[in-house]
């Protein structure tokens, strides 16, 4: 019985597969090299060496993402057309540039646009109006979608929270002639709210067409057009949260208040850093829509920013160089706000839009 197990076990042994050399000879290097590791600066015993894999070439790699590649290749495209291609019109800032004669024939002036920019007062009024308008909505704006993301999430009817959230998305589709026209209905002159105030004998309030209060008009217009959009991706991220760490929390005695300290918004932060870093980016770039409905009510001196400057110098007067020239300064800026707030980030720890 014992000399036939022998002669079944031994054929089976001997059995190999495709690969079994290869694994095989694998094998009994990386154990002699293991032998001989501490001599020889190798691997330690009873470890296997790594295998580098040889990077796939080019071909090979697109054969493997091909239809990925085509997937991608219409928004790449659409992308190149619209917004990186226009980029090569920004050499009429440092021309004397004249649609008539076309960007080869127009001379070259060099500098002189945007030393005509950086002494004109009317430029750096429309740069303090923007910068106000952005701290002022980044202040009272940007936490809203935040709140309203946790608010949502807690609710524990799915229907009803599929139904608030409808309601909230619904005013990121209207377009800014809607909204202002809304606003223009109820706050208004012969508005709802004035009409109501002159019926109980109180005297009518100035909104739509005051300059004091702008501000505010604007980032109400804001909150109620764009803060229901903006809780998309914080639900996303409160989704990822770990349920455990909340009954955790709980457990360990932690109030609603504590949980949400210690267990939301810490799961939120990448996504917070991230979404303020790209508003940071866009900072210089507030609703020209919005502002130029509502420039002739309020006035240039509290509604001039740098898009409607931009537009007002360049197409209105004609003057393509140096409107160039600031739309130019403007896109350095926020270059510039980008990178900054992105270095900040990853000091403290977080990955921002890039990391190296």
């Amino acid at each position: 019985m014992s000399t036939g197990t022998e002669r079944t076990a031994a054929p089976r042994q001997e059995v190999a597969t495709p690969h079994s050399g290869t694994l095989a000879g694998r094998t009994t290097t990386d154990r002699g090299a293991g032998a001989g590791g501490a001599a020889g600066k190798g691997p330690a015993a009873g470890t296997t060496a790594p295998t580098l894999r040889p990077k796939a070439n080019l071909k090979v790699r697109f054969n493997r993402d091909r239809s990925l590649v085509f997937m991608a290749l219409p928004a790449v495209i659409l992308l190149a057309v619209f917004a990186y291609l226009p980029m090569l019109g920004n050499v009429v800032a440092f021309q004397d540039y004249s649609p008539y004669i076309g960007i080869p024939d127009s001379p070259w002036v060099g500098m002189e646009n945007f030393t005509r920019v950086l002494a004109d007062p009317d430029f750096w009024l429309a740069v303090k109006n923007t910068l106000v308008i952005t701290a002022f909505q980044l202040v009272f704006f940007f936490p809203i979608p935040i709140a309203l993301a946790m608010l949502l999430n807690s609710l524990v009817n799915p229907r009803l929270r599929a139904a608030i959230q409808a309601v909230v998305y619904l005013p990121h589709f209207f377009s800014w002639v809607l909204v202002v026209s809304v606003f223009q209905q109820i706050f208004g002159g012969a508005g709802l709210l004035n009409q109501s105030l002159r019926a109980n004998g109180w005297q009518a309030v100035d909104v739509m067409t005051n300059p004091d209060t702008f501000l505010f008009l604007l980032t109400s217009q804001a909150v109620w057009k764009d803060a229901g959009w903006g809780i998309i991706v914080f639900l996303a991220a409160l989704s990822a949260i770990d349920p455990a760490q909340y009954e955790a929390a709980a457990v360990d005695g932690a109030n609603r208040w504590k949980r949400m300290w210690h267990v939301t918004l810490p799961g939120l932060r990448s996504v917070i850093v991230l979404l303020l870093i790209l508003r940071l980016g866009d900072s210089l770039t507030v609703g020209f829509e919005q502002m130029i409905l509502q420039r002739d009510a309020v006035g240039a001196e509290a509604s001039e920013v740098l898009d409607t400057f931009v537009y007002y110098t360049g197409v209105q007067n004609g003057d393509w160089s140096y409107a160039a020239a600031a739309g130019l300064i403007k896109g350095l800026v926020s270059l510039a706000l980008i990178l900054t707030a992105n270095k900040v980030a990853h000091i403290f720890g977080e990955s921002g839009v890039y990391s190296k």
